[in-house]
């Protein structure tokens, strides 16, 4: 099972108890077929937004909007824009608030309580995912190791020459050396190359043997590397051989041995570069060296001054100094002997090395921060609770409709009637109420005198200003 399943899991289940009681009233730990009986039917007016069209008054003609009162329309861009915003905005706008169903439907209908209580279960465990993620998220910056034995392998055959061979080779006695190993306990699906865990491998054979040229056998790490699962070598010769293999493991992060000095002195032998300065920052609180009075400065103890040669450093000159005092680490040194007795051929030497692999838990976390194997399903349930939600709210509407239209209808009519008209006006952007200027009582009022004049002003200054042009034009 993958580690994302149980989260994931968690939160569908409780998305879908959501919607299961949005839609079909089911609580939890209600039966399935359990059903809460509708409150009332689902009622509207006949006028938008409920009907197709708007109501019109008998005896008047629908109005006719003359262009000069219309605003200009925007551009298609302009329009698009406008779409694309409002899509921004409408998703942007569906949260978790989005989701709370109004005080008076909760009042109305006693047993939303169970959505309630699903709702802040649902924004626990979205709080709790979140936190856990975050806190994998700062696990993953750190390096996440396991001690492990690597067994390592070393064996050799011995080939007696034959008079009879038919080859030169079979003539000649040789001796074939061979270095494997695996790592013990390996439950990851990918086995690890044994190469995989060196930097570089060495075998110095006999020097008298073999010559000054001829006794070294070296493999180092390029980024070419092909990994393989052991060595071989073969070399001709009919008595037995003494070896020194030199191991160098392939460290990641990086670490180095320590000056002798400084290994005394933070008890580290070979460590890894950070792990040496939080040891060195850890021994300058515990000895208390950093300046009271400028926090840049360490004062030197007689260690630090034996190690740094200086009576004072700064903090930003401890990277710079450790560089002279950090060594490669020491290779692993194995000493074997290449026997050609015939009844040492089946004897294996065994070797254990500690070695750091990554934790396997590491892959669970990082799968997990990158799947998205349960978020379309979630946010699909997610956009259904919301879809859900406003219908409740439009169906709220028009229960509240209906009751103010049961008290009064007239007065509610006339409301509605006017509520629809500014509506209108909205809609079609028009500028003015054409309902009022239909009126005459909209031309009698203590403003339409000064209304007048002020046209008239407008008018007259307009063409006097046309005839000067005129005249201008003519004496030129």
């Amino acid at each position: 099972m993958s580690a994302d399943e149980p989260s994931g899991g968690a939160r569908r289940a409780t998305k879908s108890k959501l919607f299961e009681f949005l839609v079909h009233g089911v609580r939890p730990g209600m039966p399935s077929a359990t059903r809460m009986a509708p409150q009332g039917s689902a009622m509207g007016p006949p006028g938008p937004p409920y009907g197709a069209s708007p109501t019109v008054r008998p005896g008047i003609p629908p109005p006719i909007l003359e262009q000069s009162r219309k605003r200009t329309a925007p551009t298609q861009v302009q329009q698009q824009q406008a779409a694309v915003q409002s899509r921004a905005r409408s998703a942007k706008r569906r949260r978790m608030v989005d989701k709370i169903l109004p005080q008076k439907i909760r009042e109305l209908v006693p047993e939303s309580q169970a959505y309630m209580d699903l709702l802040a279960f649902e924004r626990k465990l979205d709080q709790t995912i979140m936190r856990k993620r975050v806190d994998i998220q700062e696990a993953l910056k750190r390096p996440m190791k396991q001690k492990r034995k690597l067994r390592l392998y070393i064996s050799n055959t011995f080939n007696p020459g034959r008079s009879d061979a038919d080859d030169s080779d079979g003539c000649i006695a040789s001796w074939e050396l061979r270095v494997e190993g695996k790592l013990l306990e390996d439950t990851g699906k990918q086995k690890r190359k044994f190469s995989s865990f060196f930097k570089s491998l060495v075998i110095e054979l006999d020097k008298d043997l073999y010559g000054p040229d001829n006794h070294l056998v070296e493999w180092h790490r390029t980024p070419s590397t092909q990994e393989t699962d052991g060595f071989q070598v073969k070399r001709p010769g009919d008595v037995s051989v003494r070896c020194t293999l030199l191991l160098m493991l392939d460290y990641q992060p990086p670490q180095f041995k320590l000056d002798p000095r400084l290994a005394r002195l933070l008890g580290l032998h070979t460590q890894t570069r950070s792990a040496i300065v939080q040891a060195l920052w850890q021994y300058i609180k515990t000895n208390k060296l950093q300046d009271s009075h400028d926090k840049e400065y360490i004062t030197c103890d007689k260690y630090f001054q034996q190690i740094f040669d200086c009576p004072r450093l700064k903090f930003s000159e401890i990277p710079q100094r450790l560089t002279s005092l950090l060594l490669p680490p020491d290779p692993i040194i194995i000493n074997h002997l290449i026997s050609v007795d015939l009844s040492d051929q089946k004897k294996t030497a065994c070797y254990d090395i500690d070695v750091e692999v990554d934790d396997p838990l590491k892959c669970q976390m990082s799968s997990f921060l990158l799947s998205t194997a349960n978020q379309q399903e979630i946010a699909g349930l997610d956009n259904k609770i919301h879809e859900t939600i406003e219908s409740i709210n439009q169906l709220k509407i028009q229960r509240d409709f209906m009751l103010s239209f049961s008290k009064d209808p007239k007065c509610y009519i006339q409301e509605w009637l006017r509520s629809q008209s500014r509506d209108l006006k909205i809609m079609t952007d028009v500028v003015g109420s054409p309902e009022e200027e239909r009126r005459a009582e909209f031309y009698q009022q203590s403003w339409s005198q000064e209304a007048v004049s002020r046209y008239f002003y407008c008018k007259i200054q307009q063409r006097r200003q046309e005839l000067e042009q005129a005249i201008a034009v003519r004496t030129t």
